[in-house]
């Protein structure tokens, strides 16, 4: 069994909430506008990582994939940062994790979970602030939506 922490969005900002959601996951998946090195650094140096770019991660990131599909638990991921650029058949696939948008979203699709973990970094758009937790053991997966607290006067 594995536990993973999903984010998105951080835009060069890490709570500390979601740092300690990271510290304590076995895997980490990070879909994109990571914004700087520390915090692509910090998510890898916490153990199995995959991680895309988004359209705010620059030079930098060059060498960060668009997409990834992985295999963890027997659970098929493909991951992207935004979702119009999943392709239209995805064999093999049973969870699509991806961010953009800043908002969570999850709704199975043909049997296909797509999952939008929202936004953990600088708050945008009023939108609350939110990652994902999920467990995958032997092909099946459970996950849930982790709202991070925030004070009304920060971004």
């Amino acid at each position: 069994m594995k536990h993973i922490a999903i984010i998105s969005d951080t835009h060069g900002l890490l709570r500390e909430q979601v740092m300690a959601e990271l510290d304590a996951a076995d895997c980490i998946i990070h879909a994109g506008d990571i914004n700087t090195p520390y915090i692509a650094d910090y998510v890898r140096q916490s153990g199995e990582t995959y991680m895309v770019r988004g359209n705010n991660d620059m030079d930098w990131a060059k060498d960060l994939p668009a997409s990834i599909a992985v295999t963890i638990e027997g659970v098929r991921f493909f991951i992207v940062h935004n979702r119009k650029d999943v392709p239209k058949r995805l064999p093999d696939v049973d969870v699509v994790i991806y961010g953009h948008s800043h908002k969570y979203s999850s709704e199975v699709i043909d049997g296909i979970l797509y999952l939008n973990p929202g936004s953990c970094g600088k708050r945008r758009f009023h939108l609350e602030i939110t990652m994902s937790r999920m467990t995958v053991e032997a092909g099946q997966y459970q996950y849930e939506k982790v709202i991070i607290p925030y004070d009304n006067r920060e971004n």
